[in-house]
């Protein structure tokens, strides 16, 4: 990916937000799909063929605990690989967008490193989102609705940890002030963006059905099992990215209305011919 043309920062509606969120995506499409899609891949295959083997084993109806071992090794593998890559599923387009939208040469190896150096931070990050929505959800409506306000209150933590370079506690508290006073807006940004990446995902999925119909013509069910989900994982790695893209987005808006970065911005690029002469 070649050195991106730097955001252009001004105050943006909502309309505004969904739209440049799906034009970035569109401009840097190959990449930002790429990273998306190979990342998933590993989770992917694993969950396919465990899902697979537990279809075949049902279908011969036995009582074999022998079928137990492999099955739950695979399904093991495949949580301890999406566990181990959960920093780069959730973070690695979200600082490509981060380097494009400031005009920095985007690079495979500098996504890479990028997260690596914030390896576990970013993991501990999205452990904790992870597991307090899971226990949220198996609660009451009262602890989700908690679990969803501190979430759009720490919904700009990551892309503050990349454009700011600042620690995970320094973003959590940095998250929570700009968001503070914009809660219900940046909510139903949010929102929407949810909503449409759930049509997208059904859409796909409907293609995916099709698919699938067809190969049963031709292959066996247990190969149709583990086709089945590998290919759901992929199609949720393929559009994941726009709500990446979005918190980015997000993220620079919210700096623009609370401490007007697009005059900052204007201001250096109109010093830069001066300084250059």
């Amino acid at each position: 990916m070649s050195v991106s043309v730097p955001l252009r920062l001004r105050p943006l509606e909502i309309g505004d937000l969904l739209d440049e969120t799906f034009r970035m995506y569109r401009r840097h499409f190959l990449f930002f799909a790429g990273i998306s899609v190979l990342l998933a891949i590993p989770s992917a295959a694993l969950y396919g063929l465990a899902f697979a083997w537990f279809t075949f084993a049902l279908q011969e109806n036995t009582s074999n605990f022998a079928y137990l071992t492999p099955l739950i090794a695979t399904a093991a593998a495949g949580f301890l690989a999406t566990l181990l890559i959960l920093p780069f599923t959730n973070s690695a387009v979200m600082y490509a967008a981060c380097e494009s939208a400031v005009g920095r040469p985007v690079t495979l190896g500098g996504v890479f490193f990028g997260i690596l150096r914030r390896y576990f931070p970013l993991l501990g990050y999205w452990l904790l989102f992870s597991l307090s929505a899971l226990v949220a959800a198996l609660l009451c409506v009262a602890p989700l609705a908690l679990w969803v306000w501190i979430f759009v209150g720490w919904i700009v933590v990551t892309p503050a940890m990349f454009i700011e370079n600042i620690s995970l506690g320094a973003a959590m508290r940095r998250s929570w002030e700009l968001v503070r006073g914009r809660w219900w807006r940046t909510f139903l940004v949010l929102l929407l963006m949810l909503i449409v990446w759930y049509v997208a995902r059904l859409a796909l999925d409907a293609f995916l059905q099709l698919g699938q119909f067809l190969l049963a013509i031709v292959l066996s069910p247990f190969i149709i099992a583990g086709v089945t989900l590998a290919s759901a994982e992929l199609v949720s790695a393929l559009v994941s990215p726009v709500l990446q893209i979005l918190i980015v987005l997000i993220y620079f808006d919210l700096r623009v209305r609370r401490e007007a970065l697009d005059l900052f911005q204007m201001a250096y690029r109109l010093a830069a011919p001066a300084t250059s002469s």
